[in-house]
């Protein structure tokens, strides 16, 4: 496993997939003219749209897609690894998919992964999310290998599950991913402390290119995109909310090392949980 340098582009995804997609691929030529053999775009690159009626208007299926399109034709003219943190995509039911797509250096798709856990909350500014009554969840989660690196894929929301993560690690996974679009009010408070912890706690690279700013749908997302070693350390890292790329050197061999160090994937054990109460005690197995 080579190093090699990976770039986050951070976005601010507006409701016209065609401006978006052109402000994707003027991002991705941006970090690829200055040397990224891989790009992570953020979560909903092709459009944030927070009206259903408006999405379910514009979402295109796989094959209609104006970023999956440019980022298959790019990846393959410029040589590099292209992974769309996720785009909006049409499903036969009506429903719609939160997609990631990863292509590598020849334009061929490597894998995809829809968004297991949906962001249905209430926050206390009176913001709420209801991410289910348009999406249609993922069933599996999805290690990848790109350039005998093996990938772990994720988005946003699935920030706050560590067990997905785990389970990539514990399958190999030397690269985490959690492209997002994290509200300012919970990025403020969590992003850094979550992406630095998955990272810790599976001697991993966490890779998390994110959406920034005020967008056209009124939402204000937090940015902040961040490549985090598997120390914990951040790497590279977008200051602010702007659009623009961060890079940073990625060793996987980096990964090996941390679990060297602190070997918790191996130390795990199953344990007995006993629930004690006034009428009495149960116990449950629980799986590390």
């Amino acid at each position: 496993m080579n190093a090699f340098k990976a770039a986050v582009v951070q976005m601010r995804s507006g409701m016209d997939p065609a401006r978006n997609a052109a402000d994707f691929e003027a991002l991705v030529r941006e970090a690829a003219g200055r040397g990224a053999a891989y790009v992570q775009s953020p979560e909903m690159t092709g459009a944030l749209v927070r009206d259903r009626q408006t999405l379910r208007r514009i979402v295109k299926d796989e094959a209609g897609d104006l970023v999956v399109d440019a980022a298959r034709r790019l990846a393959a003219e410029l040589g590099i690894a292209i992974h769309v943190g996720s785009t909006a995509i049409a499903l036969p039911d009506g429903k719609v998919a939160n997609r990631a797509f990863l292509f590598d250096r020849t334009g061929a798709l490597v894998a995809t992964y829809d968004k297991i856990h949906m962001f249905d909350v209430d926050l206390d500014n009176g913001e709420s999310w209801r991410e289910s009554a348009t999406y249609q969840p993922g069933a599996r989660a999805v290690v990848a290998p790109l350039a005998g690196v093996p990938f772990g894929l994720a988005i946003c929301y699935d920030l706050r599950f560590p067990h997905l993560f785990r389970a990539q690690a514990l399958a190999g996974a030397a690269v985490l991913s959690a492209p997002a679009a994290f509200t300012r009010q919970t990025g403020k408070a969590h992003w850094h402390v979550l992406t630095r912890a998955r990272a810790i706690e599976n001697g991993a690279w966490l890779i998390a290119a994110a959406q920034g700013g005020r967008h056209e749908d009124g939402r204000e997302t937090f940015g902040h995109s961040v490549i985090v070693d598997p120390w914990g350390t951040v790497a590279a890292e977008m200051p602010g909310d702007e659009p623009g790329i961060a890079l940073a050197e990625i060793d996987p061999h980096a990964s090996a090392a941390a679990r060297a160090k602190i070997p918790n994937l191996q130390n795990a054990r199953d344990f007995d949980l006993d629930m004690l109460a006034d009428d009495g005690l149960s116990a449950r197995r629980v799986a590390s």
